[in-house]
């Protein structure tokens, strides 16, 4: 743990000297949101092969890079591309960048993704509000000697994702007249999808969506004690649920169809936490 945080340190050093910026709002851009740039007044950006000893994303239609800008006057650092733990990266260097982002000064982390849809009420094509999450089925990235100097020991996980957080989302999609699911997220490893009998399992352990990332990064955020929300987009109904193979392509192309509205409630949402937080300063 040790060498993950020096490396953590190595890789903060070497953005700040490239980069001279403070966000406020830390975003991460799951599929189908990659384009989301185009909505950001863009002050630099990093691709993540720049950065010492950062890892590098390999998924198709993720750029891998740091975006800092501006949403509605809102400082953000953006990740147009995640990195994910079956690249066969170590779960430290999983949830690095979310840990970085909160070093550059983050307080809030927006976490987005696509998903399979698990709860037999949704249906391909809405956005889920995560209310909890079950990350039980990929390696904590606490596990180890505690890094003190980023959070306690033993972090409390009764409010993972903050309710101030999730009513503002609430009333930013109330607003717009835009329909939003509320649920909880469970990770698995990937890269495989679920087999239906995976799938029955989550169900029945309460998970209303399943993907492949989310659940980590929130798990490093909260240790480090930043405000956490999410939304996902239920890209497809879940394997066994349909006469359907599943395929990423039919993710990507699922999440760039509802990507508009996706991106507008993203957007107003920033805003308003962006809003929230200067009441609070």
């Amino acid at each position: 743990m040790a060498k993950a945080y020096d490396k953590l340190m190595r890789c903060y050093r070497s953005v700040k000297k490239k980069v001279k910026f403070q966000p406020k709002v830390a975003l991460i851009l799951g599929s189908g949101l990659g384009d989301y740039v185009k909505q950001v007044k863009v002050e630099a950006a990093l691709d993540y092969s720049d950065i010492e000893g950062f890892p590098v994303s390999t998924v198709p239609g993720h750029k891998g890079r740091f975006v800092f800008g501006h949403v509605k006057g809102i400082p953000v650092v953006i990740m147009q591309g995640r990195v994910h733990y079956y690249e066969g990266y170590d779960m430290a260097d999983v949830v690095l960048p979310v840990r970085l982002m909160k070093m550059m000064g983050a307080q809030v982390l927006f976490l987005t993704n696509a998903a399979g849809g698990v709860n037999e009420n949704f249906h391909a094509g809405e956005l889920m509000l995560i209310k909890d999450q079950i990350s039980s089925f990929v390696p904590s990235p606490l596990i180890g000697p505690n890094m003190d100097k980023l959070g306690v020991r033993f972090p409390d996980m009764s409010e993972i994702y903050d309710k101030k957080l999730r009513a503002l989302i609430k009333k930013t999609a109330k607003k717009l007249g835009i329909p939003l699911q509320k649920g909880v997220y469970l990770q698995l490893t990937g890269p495989a999808y679920e087999s239906p009998a995976e799938i029955r399992m989550c169900r029945m352990l309460g998970a209303d969506a399943v993907g492949m990332s989310t659940a980590c990064e929130a798990v490093a955020a909260n240790h480090m004690g930043m405000g956490i929300c999410g939304i996902s987009f239920i890209s497809n109904l879940a394997c066994g649920m349909t006469d359907q193979p599943l395929s990423h392509k039919e993710v990507q192309e699922a999440a760039e169809r509802v990507a508009p509205l996706f991106e507008r409630l993203v957007t107003e949402s920033i805003a308003a936490i962006g809003k929230s937080l200067t009441e609070k300063e």
